[in-house]
């Protein structure tokens, strides 16, 4: 059995390596000012994923459309893991891999940005939503993991982290995205 202190210490391995690569810091930089430049203009900031990353859209949506850190005024960002009705829908007569897709096309307009999260960067429907934004001119941006699959493709600006593990991407993803939320709370005031 894995014991805590060597789970820890892989973490902390990843998050090592994470703090000295400059491009990924880069990356998330360029990545939430288009995120802010999206905001300011009150268009929307889209964001998809399956199973744990679906939680984690919701969670970024919640710190968004809510607060995270600081009083401000409510932003216009859409989780598109959370409409069940939308989702069982369309899954039920259409193809589960479109669903986010035509929430893309229903939400999506030139100015908007789409973020995709996806451990291996292979979900086919956030593949597929990326699609639908390309011909929408809208913004793409992937959270992955170390590769970021077949998201590194297509995607305008790629965030990938250095494992493979879906437990450690996770936890990376969230320190990322907490990162992004913050400096967004900052540049919008």
């Amino acid at each position: 059995m894995k014991r805590l202190k060597e789970q820890l210490i892989e973490t902390y391995n990843n998050l090592n390596i994470l703090l000295h690569d400059e491009e990924t810091e880069n990356k998330v930089v360029t990545a939430t000012k288009i995120i802010v430049d999206t905001l300011k203009q009150n268009h929307p900031f889209l964001i998809c994923g399956n199973g744990g990353s679906a939680s984690d859209s919701m969670h970024i949506t919640g710190e968004l459309v809510g607060r995270f850190l600081k009083e401000r005024k409510a932003l216009n960002v859409i989780c598109l893991s959370s409409n069940s009705a939308v989702i069982t829908a369309w899954a039920n007569d259409y193809s589960y891999e479109d669903i986010f897709a035509r929430q893309v096309e229903a939400y999506g307009k030139l100015g908007g940005v789409l973020l995709g999260i996806s451990t291996s960067g292979n979900s086919k429907n956030v593949i597929k939503a990326f699609e639908m934004a390309k011909s929408l001119n809208v913004k793409t941006i992937a959270l992955t993991g170390k590769g970021g699959g077949a998201l590194s493709e297509i995607s305008d600006i790629l965030i990938e982290v250095p494992s493979n593990h879906t437990p450690r991407i996770q936890e990376m993803h969230i320190m990322l995205y907490h990162y992004i939320c913050e400096r967004i709370e900052e540049m919008m005031l």
